[in-house]
């Protein structure tokens, strides 16, 4: 598994919302300033975490973005998923896929589905809060 730009980018946009929050709309532009990242490719994040409740924002004059959730709230695995989509190791792990015709015989299956879980539960026990430490 490799975690891409798109990935890492959001989890450094939600820490520097959750550190910036003092109550008023932060504007993308001071973000992308802060982390060093291309305001475009920032505005191509957020939609998607807007989409999916995670932050909320408004257009304009004044406007700018900021978390719906306490820091603590936010698991990064949640954020990961959003932006990477499954992170299963193997493609007969991922969710919704068919069952795959050797799980029965499958030797390797057990590895690669204590790793899956090993992985998610991992990233589901850090918050965007323990990273801000």
């Amino acid at each position: 598994m490799m975690i891409s730009t798109r990935g890492r980018y959001a989890l450094r946009v939600m820490i520097d919302l959750a550190e910036h929050d003092d109550g008023t709309w932060i504007p993308m532009k001071e973000v992308a300033q802060r982390q060093e990242i291309s305001l475009k490719y920032l505005e191509k994040i957020m939609p998607q975490l807007v989409g999916a409740g995670l932050v909320e924002g408004i257009h304009g004059k004044g406007g700018g973005y900021r978390l719906t959730r306490r820091p603590g709230d936010y698991p990064i695995g949640e954020i990961l998923r959003l932006t990477e989509g499954d992170l299963a190791p193997v493609a007969c792990l991922e969710s919704g896929v068919a069952p795959c015709g050797r799980t029965a015989q499958c030797r390797t299956l057990p590895v690669w589905s204590r790793l899956n879980h090993l992985v998610n539960d991992y990233l589901d026990s850090v918050t965007i809060s323990d990273l801000m430490k």
